[in-house]
């Protein structure tokens, strides 16, 4: 039984608190919404969710905790009695959620020894509809994690937290390099990539269509960010993508148009990575080479197995 519903938000650790807090409250189109002593919650206006990114002021990078939710309190109940049969290990019992919004929920480390949140009853934020060319992100819309260990991080997601395949990437040089995993007829709402080290890829966020997903691109290069692989629409998925780095070296997406399935009757693809028309269909992206894929292994992420504080 499936007792995930969503993805709610991310949480970055960065020494320059002031620099990556004006690019995603500025530049990047997110709202701030609570701020207190070296902490801040950015929402996305169309979002219910209080808030999608978490900037914590801290002197190594680090990703701090990736954030699921749960339809009621009984599940996440039942998901930490079944994580604990599991041989999971629990970094807090289920209680009190004290982040914006409230809600009832616990965290726990993954395979990797990242820290995983998963919380129910969260207050609803007041969002609105994102208008026609108003191009800020209309919410979170998945995360991709570096794994050193591609399959095994792949049937502990699946084992433990109920999630699905939905595609893999291959090459005949590198095998599998990625697999999009989903936990609702959302294509992906996480992806694992095959990486030297743990780390975060990137985090994606969702536009309100094709204009405002391009507009949004360009307001972003001509702000003076990095952009390292765009605008082009992949296949698995058949989404749009640019990817820019933050002020940090952290890769984040901007997307559009995700697939959503018919989970009764699909079946996973295995594409092959090394044909240009798999990596971008339209073929409008700079090539995806070497030089690219290294951006996104990110730097390895020490903060594993230490439970950030709240």
């Amino acid at each position: 039984m499936r007792l995930l519903t969503h993805l709610r938000h991310v949480d970055l650790a960065v020494p320059d608190y002031d620099k990556q807090l004006d690019f995603y409250s500025g530049v990047w189109g997110l709202t701030k919404v609570a701020e207190d002593s070296g902490i801040s919650f950015l929402a996305a206006e169309g979002s219910p969710e209080q808030y999608v990114v978490r900037l914590r002021k801290a002197e190594e990078k680090r990703l701090d905790l990736v954030s699921y939710g749960a339809a009621s309190a009984a599940d996440v109940d039942t998901l930490a009695e079944r994580l604990l049969a599991g041989g999971v290990q629990l970094i807090s019992r289920p209680g009190t959620v004290d982040t914006p919004g409230g809600g009832y929920g616990f965290r726990f480390f993954d395979v990797d020894g990242r820290t995983i949140e998963v919380s129910a009853d969260v207050e609803v934020r007041q969002h609105r509809r994102i208008e026609e060319k108003e191009s800020i992100p209309v919410k979170l819309s998945h995360v991709v994690l570096n794994s050193p260990d591609l399959n095994r991080t792949r049937e502990w997601y699946e084992r433990h937290l109920g999630f699905a395949l939905s595609d893999t990437l291959s090459s005949p040089h590198m095998g599998e390099v990625m697999h999009f995993m989903r936990i609702s007829n959302q294509h992906h709402s996480m992806a694992l990539a095959k990486g030297p080290h743990t780390a975060l890829h990137h985090i994606s966020f969702e536009m309100r269509g094709l204009d405002e997903y391009m507009r949004g691109s360009g307001r972003v290069m001509r702000a003076g960010f990095r952009k390292i692989w765009g605008p082009g629409r992949h296949l698995a998925g058949d989404n749009t993508f640019t990817y820019f780095l933050d002020p940090h070296g952290n890769t984040v997406e901007y997307t559009t148009e995700l697939e959503n399935l018919d989970e009764d009757t699909w079946h996973p693809h295995v594409y092959d990575f090394s044909r240009p028309e798999v990596t971008d269909q339209w073929g409008t992206a700079n090539p995806m080479n070497e030089l690219v894929a290294k951006e996104s292994f990110n730097d390895p992420d020490r903060g594993v197995f230490v439970a950030p504080p709240v």
